[in-house]
C-alpha cells in the first residue's frame, strides 16, 4: 500500500504548516443605521411638536396637575382605589384558585362560573351597573334575615337590623372598589392557579408526609414557591388596575383624578391640555409601580436563573476539588 500525502496550504509561506493571521472583515449592518436614522427623525419630529405647538399649553397643564381636587382624586380615587381593589382581587382570587383546584365538584364549578361571568363583562359596564344598584333597593338596603319583609308581615317582629342608603353606598368609592375588585378576582384566580400548578406535586406530598394539612402546606410550602410565577403578572394587573380607575367615571365617582381633570377641561374649554395632564400623571405613577414590580420580581426570583445556577456549580466544583485533594 502506498501512503497518500495530503498537502496543507501554508498561508504564511514560512513552510511550517501553521495558519497565518486571518484578516477578518467585520460584518456590516446597513439596516441598523437606517433604523437609527428613522428613529432619530421620529424623535426629532415629536420633540418639535411638543416644543413648538402652542396647543399643548404647558403652563396650563402644570397648573391643572397641581390643583387640590386633582391631587385629592389622585390619592383617593386612583391610588387608594387601586390598592383596595387589588387587595380584594388578590385575596378573593387566591380563594377562587384553590376552589378551582379542589376535588369538590361544587367548589370547582362554582369558581369556574364566577370567573366565566366576570371575565366576560367589561369593567366600564360593570361599574355603571354598580352605580345603578340603588335602583334595586329604593327604600334602602336592609341588613338582616332573608325575607325579612315577608317575615315581618307574617309574624310582626322586625327582622331587619339596619338599613343602608344603597344609592350612596354603591355610587361612591365602595362601589368602585367592589366592582373593580370582583372583576380583578376573576383574572387573579387564573394567575394564582397557574402559579400553584407550577409547583411540583412532590413539594405538597413532602409537606403532607411531615404532618402538614392541606391549608398549612398551601400557606407555608406551595404559595411561597408559586410567588415567583404569580408576581410578574400580578404587577402587570396592578398597573392595569391603576389605569382602569379612570373607568370609575361610569359610577360616576367624583373623587377620582381623571374625573376632576375632565371637570377642569369642561369649565375652561381646554380639553386637550387636561388630557395631557392626565397622561403625565399616569406615566409618573405607572413608572413607580414598574420599578417596584422589578424589585419584587428580583426578590421572589432568588434561587432561580443563570446566576444562582452558576454559583451552585462553582460551589460543587470547589467541593469536588477538596474531595480530590485539591485542584488538578
Amino acid at each position: 500500500m502506498s501512503d497518500s500525502t495530503v498537502s496543507v496550504p501554508d498561508p504564511t509561506g514560512d513552510g511550517d504548516g501553521r495558519p497565518g493571521r486571518i484578516d477578518a472583515v467585520p460584518v456590516r449592518h446597513p439596516g441598523r443605521w437606517v433604523a437609527i436614522a428613522v428613529l432619530a427623525l421620529i424623535v426629532a419630529m415629536i420633540a418639535n411638536l411638543l416644543i413648538t405647538n402652542s396647543a399643548f399649553e404647558w403652563d396650563f397643564v402644570r397648573q391643572a396637575m397641581i390643583q387640590s381636587p386633582v391631587i385629592n382624586g389622585l390619592l383617593v380615587g386612583t391610588l387608594l382605589g387601586t390598592a383596595l381593589a387589588m387587595l380584594v382581587g388578590v385575596a378573593f382570587g387566591v380563594v377562587l384558585a384553590v376552589m378551582r383546584l379542589s376535588d369538590n365538584p361544587v367548589l370547582r364549578y362554582s369558581a369556574w362560573v364566577y370567573t366565566w361571568f366576570f371575565r366576560a363583562i367589561p369593567r366600564l359596564v360593570l361599574l355603571t351597573i354598580m352605580g345603578a344598584l340603588g335602583y334595586l333597593w329604593p327604600d334602602g338596603l336592609g341588613l338582616g334575615m332573608p325575607f325579612a319583609h315577608e317575615l315581618h308581615n307574617a309574624f310582626g317582629p322586625d327582622f331587619t337590623f339596619a338599613t343602608i342608603n344603597a344609592n350612596k353606598l354603591f355610587s361612591g368609592l365602595f362601589g368602585g372598589v367592589v366592582g373593580l375588585g370582583l372583576s380583578e378576582a376573576a383574572y387573579m384566580a387564573e394567575i394564582a392557579r397557574a402559579g400553584i400548578l407550577s409547583v411540583e406535586p412532590g413539594q405538597r406530598e413532602a409537606a403532607q408526609a411531615l404532618g402538614m394539612g392541606n391549608g398549612l402546606s398551601m400557606r407555608r410550602i406551595v404559595l411561597p414557591q408559586a410567588m415567583r410565577v404569580i408576581v410578574p403578572p400580578t404587577g402587570n394587573e396592578t398597573i392595569a388596575m391603576l389605569k382602569d380607575t379612570s373607568l370609575l367615571i361610569g359610577i360616576p365617582l367624583g373623587t377620582e383624578m381623571f374625573f376632576q381633570l375632565e371637570a377642569i377641561g369642561s369649565r375652561t374649554y381646554k380639553v386637550f391640555p387636561v388630557l395631557v395632564a392626565a397622561v403625565i400623571w399616569y406615566l409618573i405613577v405607572c413608572s413607580v409601580l414598574m420599578i417596584l414590580q422589578a424589585r419584587l420580581e428580583r426578590h421572589f426570583g432568588r434561587g432561580f436563573g443563570s446566576k444562582p445556577v452558576a454559583r451552585e456549580q462553582g460551589v460543587r466544583a470547589r467541593m469536588l476539588g477538596l474531595a480530590g485533594g485539591g485542584p488538578r
